[in-house]
């Protein structure tokens, strides 16, 4: 997984070694690959809404997981190192030449300051707020593979040689391997030992669930108090001549609801199942079928939602409170 060997060092070189662009790379590859493992860690006690519950779509997931994902990492490593790491050790060896200090505390500045711009710009390109943890994050993703840069010059410096690129690639994928399975496991013990508690969907009755729920594509479902239902470009069940042209239809009027407490209604639910979730039955009238929204979220902020077609596949609806 290399993109060359041959590396002279100059002080005065501001193109980047291949070593360096390596070392980069691999390191940024194997922390995306841990904080990928702790990002699932932290979905335990996430609401999956009942998507991709499935055992075939699950094992096809980890199958194509572990053929595909170690190329993506690798391309995603060497992306991020040609657009934040590399460029940042360019600057440091600039500013170097102008002003005093060390070039790899230069290097984790600029880093810093990189990851600012990018953060700026992914906000201006994507919308996503706040700009302030953005570019902490990019920031931070940029520390370590600057001190592997750090770590190849040291190297030459010390014996005249750097390590070799496939070397370099080998010790981040067993570096990165052995930190997910710590993950993994620290990640069973938590759940095990109640560290980490897996998700329960609240308890809401009828009364907390009068109000106005709204959803994607304008949805919008008041409950009124008394079983009454108002609806706008709601979702719902199709009729059974339709069922296999499309996933659901959109409803329009009035209708009815009650809450449903022991899954009778729910068509993905076992009622012998002790886990199994509360949920609202919503009638429209003239509109498709009865709709079994299933209460999700949290407490404070709950959520009804409704997954339509393939369980495995299918597309989620949710709607929330006002």
């Amino acid at each position: 997984m290399g993109w060359g060997d041959t590396w002279r060092p100059k002080r005065s070189r501001l193109s980047w070694a291949n070593a360096e662009l390596n070392a980069a790379a691999a390191v940024c590859a194997a922390q995306l690959a841990v904080a990928c493992a702790i990002w699932w860690v932290g979905t335990f006690d996430d609401d999956t809404h009942g998507a991709g519950s499935g055992g075939g779509l699950a094992a096809a997931g980890l199958l194509c997981m572990l053929v595909f994902g170690p190329l993506l990492l690798a391309v995603l490593g060497l992306l991020h190192a040609a657009a934040h790491t590399m460029p940042a050790a360019t600057l440091a060896r600039l500013t170097t030449r102008r002003v005093r200090g060390s070039e790899g505390a230069w290097h984790l500045a600029f880093v810093v300051v990189l990851g600012v711009l990018w953060a700026a710009v992914a906000v201006v390109l994507g919308g996503v707020p706040p700009i302030g943890t953005i570019a902490l994050l990019i920031a931070a993703s940029g520390v370590l593979p600057g001190l592997g840069v750090a770590y190849v010059r040291r190297r030459e410096r010390a014996t005249g040689r750097v390590p070799r690129s496939r070397r370099i690639w080998i010790r981040s994928a067993l570096a990165s391997f052995g930190m997910c399975v710590l993950v993994a496991v620290a990640g069973a013990v938590g759940l095990s030992t109640g560290l980490i508690e897996e998700y329960e969907p609240p308890k809401l009755s009828a009364e907390q669930l009068a109000g106005v729920w709204r959803g994607d594509g304008g949805a919008v479902l008041r409950l009124r108090a008394g079983g009454r239902a108002d609806l706008t470009a709601l979702p719902a069940q199709p009729e059974f001549q339709d069922v296999t042209t499309k996933d659901f239809t959109r409803c329009d009027g009035t209708g009815s609801w009650f809450l449903d407490t022991e899954g009778r209604y729910d068509p993905y639910v076992d009622t012998d199942d002790p886990s199994q979730r509360d949920g609202v039955v919503v009638h429209i009238q003239d509109c498709g079928h009865d709709t079994y929204w299933t209460i999700g979220g949290s407490e404070g902020s709950p959520e009804l939602f409704v997954l339509f077609g393939d369980p495995d596949s299918g597309d989620l609806r949710i709607l929330k409170r006002d």
